[in-house]
């Protein structure tokens, strides 16, 4: 069954990078009705079911989360809220009114023991209170809402805006001349409006439920990515052309939450709705172009 010629999708975490990335975007066939933060906190119940009654969407896309990784670790009542009871929120309120869900979730999910791409039925076992509250999450949207949800997994999401690994990595660059970058930590650099191309795709494919997992191709280490970025940037002028970036081993940057070393996720399911990623680096470039020049 097709959606409406013009269907409603609610958005929340409008003000975020993916959320601004899907408004960057939206497809012809949509009306997106844009909710920030401000706008609607989604873990608050009654504000969730008020505002989802008020608009009746035909698709709600859940772009909010709490995404301080670390911090959560000394806040997991904060995080749970907003990623394990938000979208038990939203389901229940996308089952009431008759909506589809599309949620967003990570790689943070899995421990990282795995030595192939992590497929979406692959058992998960979060190291950290983050990853904890977003599988949480997951089982509540499907609990709630098991034949409407769609759940995309993404992972190491940059864009030329906001607060993320590739504008911290210009900023030290640029000021210090040399980085020193995680090695042993291995995934997939994801650009937002990649992830965001997925999701409005989902939006449109109601055959695409369940479990997904999204990021553009190929693999990399922080390491990796950070090279690419030195490199990329200074072919911009983003970042002078002799930047030295120095791998270091996970156990040289402790961090209050554990990450999967490994985290590469199998993206096969999607690839017979016509999804095929673009491979990381090429996408990197193209979000750099959209960065001023230092």
């Amino acid at each position: 069954m097709s959606p409406p010629a013009v269907a409603k999708v609610l958005i929340t975490g409008a003000g975020g990078q993916v959320g601004r990335a899907l408004l960057e975007a939206v497809p012809d066939i949509f009306q997106a009705i844009a909710c920030t933060h401000a706008d609607l906190d989604i873990g608050d119940g009654e504000a969730v079911h008020d505002r989802v009654a008020r608009h009746r969407p035909d698709v709600i896309i859940n772009a909010a989360a709490y995404t301080a990784v670390d911090k959560a670790e000394s806040e997991p009542d904060a995080a749970r809220r907003v990623n394990a009871a938000g979208p038990g929120h939203l389901a229940a309120a996308a089952r009431d009114c008759g909506a589809r869900l599309i949620h967003i979730s990570t790689d943070f999910v899995f421990d990282g023991a795995a030595s192939a791409p992590y497929r979406p039925d692959s058992p998960t076992h979060p190291l950290s209170v983050y990853g904890r509250s977003k599988r949480d999450g997951e089982r509540a949207v499907l609990e709630t809402l098991p034949e409407r949800a769609t759940i995309v997994r993404t992972a190491w999401v940059y864009a030329a805006t906001g607060a993320n690994f590739t504008r911290t990595m210009l900023r030290l660059m640029r000021a210090n001349g040399a980085v020193r970058v995680v090695a042993d930590q291995v995934g997939t650099p994801t650009a937002a409006g990649s992830l965001a191309e997925a999701l409005w795709r989902a939006a449109a494919d109601p055959e695409i439920r369940g479990i997904h997992h999204w990021t553009d191709a190929g693999v990399a280490s922080w390491y990796d990515f950070a090279v690419a970025i030195a490199e990329e940037g200074a072919e911009l002028d983003l970042v002078p052309p002799d930047v030295t970036v120095t791998p270091i081993a996970t156990a040289d940057y402790p961090t209050p939450a554990r990450r999967p070393s490994y985290s590469v996720l199998d993206k096969g399911s999607l690839a017979p709705h016509g999804l095929v990623p673009i491979h990381w680096r090429k996408r990197l470039r193209d979000v750099l172009k959209e960065i001023p020049s230092a």
